[in-house]
């Protein structure tokens, strides 16, 4: 998949304790974008933040929190971005989806082959990939 020029992004704001059907919302967000054929989506974990309930949920030791927020990240294009949007109101009951511009300046990825310009799918071992067992 080639992905260059003006996009969009879309952000994701949930706490890690969040699950749908008995897995984290995140990897159920992760896997339907995946599903959907979106370029990619990224989950990075908080450390610390607040949200409309303006609890404030952190790592700190002292104040350890069992709700973190988790942040999603997903790039494409405008149509398939706004083609994913139904899937996340049916997830997202608590939270924070942001809509922003942006302009991709270098997409690439590699193939079995080890050149660039390739993705795989999720979990996928290639055979004979370096690296451990999996």
């Amino acid at each position: 998949m080639r992905l260059t020029g003006t996009a969009q992004r879309l952000t994701i704001i949930v706490g890690d304790s969040t699950h749908w059907h008995h897995k984290p919302l995140f990897t159920e967000i992760v896997h339907r974008a995946h599903e959907a054929g979106l370029a990619g989506a990224t989950v990075l974990h908080g450390v610390e933040g607040f949200g409309a309930t303006s609890r404030i949920h952190t790592s700190r030791i002292l104040s350890l929190s069992e709700d973190l927020p988790v942040v999603i990240i997903i790039v494409d294009s405008h149509d398939r971005i706004a083609a994913f949007l139904p899937q996340l109101d049916e997830l997202v009951s608590e939270g924070l989806v942001i809509l922003d511009d942006a302009e991709v300046i270098r997409y690439v990825g590699t193939n079995p082959e080890g050149t660039g310009g390739g993705h795989s799918p999720v979990d996928t071992a290639w055979p004979d990939a370096p690296g451990p067992e999996r």
